[in-house]
């Protein structure tokens, strides 16, 4: 077992993808590269989704955690709260946040139909239901991916967005635009367009 990181150790970490991905078991790295977020896209979205201290800011379909684990890192003032429906990534999520001792990261085991958006400030979305399209990569066969899934999470996603208060701020990377509400205006866009930053009107 790895030992909790000190605050020189963290900086370490945090280096570069390659050296985060240590954290994790070989069966998690595997995956890093396609599904989870590189860590400059993760400091652009904090930048963004983190304008105070104080915020709580939610990852949906968090994965194992690295989004969630940067950003606590990065803006040690806010707090980050990922939700993943696949109970072996959240507990490899926690066991990559304890290893970096990390107090602002938490993870939730749920699904996002679930989950009271209210609670929280702002959101990421890297786009977590492709999965449930033909003939895409998915993570692992532990969960039910279908086409009527990913129209049917688009459909709650886009009813809890619309319910949050004007200022909302959203992040989207790789994602469908047709699938927000119109009342999120674009502010900014990064990334050749992949990366979108959101407010709610």
């Amino acid at each position: 077992m790895m030992e909790i990181s000190s605050a020189g150790s963290l900086d370490r970490w945090f280096s570069s993808d390659e050296q985060l991905h240590h954290v994790y078991p070989p069966s998690i790295q595997l995956l890093a590269r396609k599904h989870w977020t590189p860590l400059n896209i993760s400091q652009m979205v904090v930048q963004f989704l983190v304008p105070h201290d104080g915020v709580k800011v939610l990852d949906i379909g968090s994965g194992a955690g690295k989004f969630c684990l940067a950003g606590g890192y990065y803006k040690p003032g806010a707090s980050f709260f990922g939700v993943e429906q696949r109970k072996e990534l959240v507990l490899r999520a926690e066991t990559a946040r304890e290893i970096l001792g990390l107090k602002n990261v938490h993870f939730i085991h749920s699904n996002l139909t679930e989950l009271d958006f209210k609670q929280y400030d702002h959101f990421y979305f890297y786009n977590s239901f492709y999965e449930n399209l033909i003939d895409t990569d998915k993570i692992d066969d532990s969960i039910e991916c279908t086409p009527e899934l990913y129209n049917y999470y688009n459909r709650k996603l886009y009813e809890k967005l619309a319910e949050l208060q004007p200022g909302t701020r959203l992040a989207t990377f790789h994602s469908f635009d047709d699938n927000l509400p119109s009342s999120y205006q674009l502010v900014e866009s990064q990334v050749g367009s992949l990366l979108k930053f959101w407010i709610k009107l």
